[in-house]
């Protein structure tokens, strides 16, 4: 059996009385006692903390670094700058996702590259680089109240905007803070070293930012629309499919997987990602068949209980496009459940 990895912050979990749970290699809070829906509308309502520090992290430093990710990588970072973040994706030869991808741009010849956990080895072998993954923590604090909250422990963590990027000295420690999320809240994520994880870990809690496990953290991303590799996103499922075009630069002359993607786009999409809303409190869950009438017309990749609009949500990779409004039906373990189709986002995203 193989080991699992730990957060620099496993011990203060545990403490918390947290459930643990595998999660792409690595033993992780999915919740704790107080419950998903308590933590998730925490977060909807005020601010929480969530421990991402599964997600890996890729250096890529050098004069050389921002053209080996220019090569590789979907977006183009023509569109940004020093101190910024960027949405991106990896591709396999077909045009499908490898990993989606986020980069901070910390400073001019640096780059972190945060791939989903159990990607990190692919993202690598890409783009080169040295995984720093086990170096730091990486919080994300998330909600309304987040940055009101953080305030009380650093007016610069505090300050960051969306989707920027800034190292800020906390304590004699180097953390490297982006305003990126996935939860449809504003807020933070925090990469502090493994040194002084569990003390700002602390802190945050002490400011009155609720502790919130990685259940919540996939209710939240659910109703806010977001894909998650894996489900929306796969080596078989492509960006175009996927309705995430934006992330894709055609003025580009290469990136992995270009020709299949110009095919795939030149010929039409034939299967696209759609939003559901079920009736009553059972939830859906991915890998159901979705119906009209007696016709399977694809599969949810995800679905769950939505806390805060007390019913049942799933997105579902279709064959077809029905309409906005048109009535389906997810078949749950031979029952089936009755949904209609809806515009993504569930929620607005802050």
């Amino acid at each position: 059996m193989t080991k699992l990895h730990l957060s620099p912050l496993d011990g203060d979990h545990r403490a918390l009385g947290a459930k643990m749970v595998e999660f792409g290699g690595w033993d992780m809070p999915v919740a704790y006692p107080s419950g998903t829906i308590s933590e998730h509308l925490a977060c909807r309502r005020d601010a929480v903390v969530f421990d991402v520090s599964h997600l890996g992290t890729v250096c890529v430093e050098g004069f050389y670094a921002k053209a080996a990710l220019q090569g590789v990588l979907t977006n183009d970072l023509n569109k940004i700058s020093v101190g910024r973040a960027q949405y991106t994706h990896l591709l396999n030869d077909a045009g499908c996702v490898l990993d989606d991808i986020i980069v901070w741009w910390v400073s001019d010849d640096r780059f972190d590259v945060m791939p989903n956990a159990s990607n990190t080895d692919h993202v690598l072998s890409a783009i080169g680089g040295v995984d720093v993954t086990q170096s730091r923590a990486v919080l994300a604090v998330q909600g309304p109240q987040a940055k009101k909250r953080l305030a009380t422990i650093s007016n610069d963590f505090s300050n960051i905007s969306k989707f920027e990027v800034r190292q800020i000295d906390w304590r004699g420690a180097q953390c490297v803070v982006a305003g990126t999320g996935y939860t449809g809240e504003q807020g933070v994520e925090i990469a502090v070293p493994v040194s002084h994880a569990s003390d700002l870990w602390h802190e945050v809690v002490r400011a009155g930012v609720i502790p919130a496990g990685l259940g919540a953290r996939d209710t939240l991303r659910l109703e806010a629309g977001l894909p998650l590799h894996g489900h929306e996103l796969s080596s078989q499922i492509s960006p175009l499919e996927a309705n995430l075009e934006w992330v894709i630069s055609w003025s580009k002359e290469t990136f992995a997987g270009r020709d299949a993607l110009v095919k795939q786009r030149d010929s039409g999409v034939k299967r696209h990602l759609i939003g559901i809303t079920t009736v009553g409190r059972r939830p859906p869950r991915d890998g159901c068949d979705v119906l009209i009438g007696e016709s399977v017309i694809g599969k949810t990749t995800s679905g769950n209980f939505s806390p805060l609009l007390e019913h049942g949500i799933a997105i579902a990779l279709v064959d077809s496009q029905p309409a906005l409004g048109s009535a389906v039906e997810i078949d749950v373990r031979g029952t089936r459940l009755d949904g209609v189709v809806v515009k993504l986002p569930f929620i607005a995203k802050k």
